[in-house]
Order: C-alpha cells, then sequence, then structure tokens
C-alpha cells in the first residue's frame, strides 16, 4: 500500500483523515483509543465513541447498534471499514505501523490478523458489562 490508497487496497484515492467509532463502554478499545491517539498520525484519526449522538449525527447511514459490536472506521471518502479492516486501517494511519499494516494485509499474513482480531474480540466481549462504561473511569489501571 502507498499514501495514494486505500488501506484495504482498492485504489479509490487518497485518503485525508479516518474517523474511529469505538465502544466506549469497553475496556479494550478505550486502551486501544488512547494508544492509537498517542502515536504519530500520517493520517489523521478523528475519535468518536459508536452509538454517540455525534456518531448518528456525522454518519446518519449507519448501522449504530453494529458500530457497538464491531469497529468501525470511516474515511473522508465516504470508505467504511469494520472488523479487520478497521483495525488495519488504523494501523494503516500510523507513522510507525504502516509497514505492519501492509505486511499483514497480504494473502499470506491476513487469515492470522484475522484470527488475532477475532480472538481480541471475543476477549472484548466477555470482559464487556453493559453498565461498565456507565461505573468506570480505568482510573483503577
Amino acid at each position: 500500500m502507498s499514501a495514494d490508497i486505500d488501506p484495504a487496497g482498492f485504489g479509490s484515492g487518497r485518503i485525508g483523515s479516518l474517523t474511529v467509532l469505538y465502544d466506549e463502554g469497553c475496556p479494550i478499545c478505550r486502551t486501544a483509543h488512547r494508544w492509537l491517539e498517542s502515536r504519530a498520525q500520517l493520517v489523521p484519526l478523528r475519535f468518536v465513541p459508536a452509538g454517540s449522538e455525534t456518531a448518528r449525527e456525522c454518519f446518519p447511514g449507519l448501522d449504530h447498534s453494529a458500530t457497538l459490536r464491531d469497529l468501525t472506521v470511516i474515511a473522508d471518502n465516504g470508505l467504511v471499514y469494520v472488523s479487520d479492516g478497521a483495525w488495519l486501517a488504523c494501523l494503516w494511519a500510523l507513522a510507525d505501523y504502516r509497514g505492519v499494516a501492509e505486511r499483514l494485509s497480504t494473502p499470506s499474513l491476513l487469515p492470522a490478523a484475522r484470527r488475532f482480531i477475532a480472538a481480541a474480540s471475543a476477549v472484548r466481549q466477555s470482559t464487556r458489562a453493559e453498565d461498565y462504561g456507565d461505573v468506570c473511569d480505568d482510573s483503577c489501571r
């Protein structure tokens, strides 16, 4: 992949920014949000809580309940990435991880990347209580 094409490699044009819809009620998602935000970005990442009023206003055509189940990334050119594609898009946006994203998206490594992302998602589902985001501010870490 180069800077002239989209993270999935479909050649739809230059991406100027990515909006990441993340589950703010999930400890793994909040940690990933902080980690991504702290890294040098080649493509700016904007973080919006999934299912929030802001997300609904910015992206009225999305299934917002689905964005709470799977990480969703929307490019400024309208492309939508979900699940493993969304994780790879986030890595692709980072200065020090673009090469990793490109390698993980190759046919030989993509199946392993998908298994890893699915495992992380399963852990996320098992650690997320319905009221977690309402009662925890992560100060216990």
